[in-house]
């Protein structure tokens, strides 16, 4: 498989919970300004089924290899869609990876013992929402205030068939791996992160950074990115 224009891959990046594509765009300017071609997926978190097939679609566009990036519940997508032949790396920044036949309901049944419990409130309708009033202190507490409100008052209902979705095959079994580990999370705890990435055998990274280290910290996230990029690429060769 030859590299796209030649030289670099393409990205893919994929949102995850109670969040769009929008938070990507610090990472997008830093990528795009270095000559990557990225797509943002625009998940509708309504089954991990649906959301596999819309990143999976990202990657056909993307005509060549491509660096498949996940936030959050976006690890659990990029674990299954990852196996598209296209994919030569996956990314996890903050995110989760399941192992096959996991889904995030499983990872979330055993939480860290004294970790903060993610305010999300009851599902209604089928699906989940967090606690406007907490969103900030657990998803976003590097932000500032009118940015975390915002992304409070505009975050996307989080399907319960996405949660309870399935992996049918774990890609990092058979695909190059890199974790971003945010050390200030309050929705998925450092300890939890470093035990998934240890065991896909992610090269890991860590950084100060809240669950939206990638809103707050675009250019670091985008460095790892980069990074992934040129060790996939050699490794591909």
């Amino acid at each position: 498989m030859t590299e796209k224009n030649g030289s670099k891959p393409g990205v893919v990046l994929v949102h995850g919970a109670f969040a769009d594509g929008s938070g990507w765009k610090g990472v997008y300017r830093a990528l795009h300004k270095e000559g990557y071609t990225v797509s943002i997926v625009q998940n509708p978190t309504t089954s991990l089924t649906d959301d596999v097939a819309v990143t999976k679609r990202a990657i056909d566009e993307q005509g060549g290899p491509v660096i498949l990036v996940g936030h959050s519940y976006g690890g659990a997508v990029i674990t299954e869609a990852g196996n598209h032949p296209n994919v030569v790396g996956l990314v996890y920044i903050a995110a989760f990876a399941p192992e096959t036949d996991e889904s995030v309901s499983t990872l979330l049944q055993n939480p860290t013992p004294g970790a903060p419990a993610p305010p999300i409130l009851p599902p209604r309708d089928g699906f989940l929402t967090l606690d406007k009033s907490k969103f900030r202190e657990a998803f976003a507490a590097d932000l500032t205030e009118d940015t975390a409100t915002f992304m409070a008052n505009s975050q996307v209902p989080w399907g319960v068939e996405a949660l309870e979705g399935k992996i049918t095959s774990a890609a990092w079994h058979n695909k190059p791996s890199w974790y971003m580990v945010a050390t200030a999370d309050r929705m998925i705890p450092p300890a939890a992160q470093r035990v998934m990435a240890n065991r896909a055998g992610a090269t890991i990274e860590e950084d100060a950074g809240s669950h939206a280290i990638y809103v707050s910290r675009p250019e670091n996230v985008a460095a790892l990115i980069e990074k992934a990029a040129r060790e996939a690429t050699v490794g591909a060769t």
